[in-house]
């Protein structure tokens, strides 16, 4: 009883302060932010179209300004009709600038002509900071392990969807990549995050990488901090052709 006397007595004091009213009067102005004003930046006239704050990486007739191979030479793939060409053994190209978070578009096209089954047809990569690769596969009636298809961050995310044209018909991607954070012992304070767009389509929700992209084997065991890297295309031995890259940094 003397419990329950006291919440009575109590109640019209929480009453009281619930009603109370907040002593400042908002007003819409006082939650507008006016500065720093908004940059403007022209978005292109159609979809892919390079953006006015945007770094052309390709200029459709050759590589020498952005480009290299492993060695920093000359590289061998072959440039013809805007576009550039795997040569088989001639081994990857890495752009000579490098690059922390970024929006990356780059087109892609395996061969008209089909060739090989499940990971021989078409296949190529798209290497984040030269060491997280989205997987560029011809995946259009071809099955392979889902962790290593198009679209994939790949042995560690199949894409959500298969959205792969035709062999011989151009795709896109559009790739937004965070870079990570490392903590003073060499591990991911915040992992890299990467969002892809195939063909127009989600097929990574900014996902958490859990370390660079292995073959065999498990990506944190060979985590070590970095910074800037290179956006590295593979040879993979298929003649997969790419055109119109572009990049724009997240500062």
């Amino acid at each position: 009883m003397k419990k329950l006397a006291f919440l009575i007595l109590l109640l019209p004091v929480a009453l009281a302060f619930g009603q109370q009213k907040p002593t400042m009067t908002m007003k819409p102005e006082m939650t507008e932010i006016w500065e720093p004003e908004i940059p403007v930046v022209s978005p292109g006239a159609a979809y892919g179209d390079l953006p006015g704050d945007a770094i052309s990486l390709f200029n459709g007739k050759n590589l020498d300004e952005e480009w290299t191979n492993r060695n920093g030479e000359k590289p061998g793939w072959k440039v013809e009709n805007d576009a550039v060409t795997v040569v088989k053994g001639t081994g990857e190209i890495r752009t000579k600038r490098k690059f922390n978070s970024f929006q990356l578009h780059i087109e892609w096209r395996s061969p008209a002509e089909v060739s090989g089954e499940s990971q021989g047809r078409g296949n190529s990569g798209v290497f984040l900071q030269g060491i997280y690769e989205v997987q560029v596969l011809d995946n259009y009636n071809n099955r392979t392990y889902r962790n290593g298809q198009a679209g994939s961050l790949y042995k560690q995310y199949p894409p959500l969807v298969n959205v792969c044209r035709k062999p011989g018909e151009w795709q896109t991607y559009d790739i937004i990549y965070n870079a990570p954070v490392f903590k003073a012992d060499g591990s991911y304070l915040v992992p890299p995050h990467v969002t892809v767009l195939q063909n127009g389509v989600l097929v990574q929700n900014n996902v958490a990488l859990r370390g660079p992209t292995e073959y065999i084997g498990i990506p944190e065991y060979t985590v070590k901090p970095h910074g800037a890297e290179s956006i590295v295309l593979q040879d993979h031995g298929n003649p997969v052709s790419f055109r119109n890259i572009w990049i724009r940094e997240i500062l």
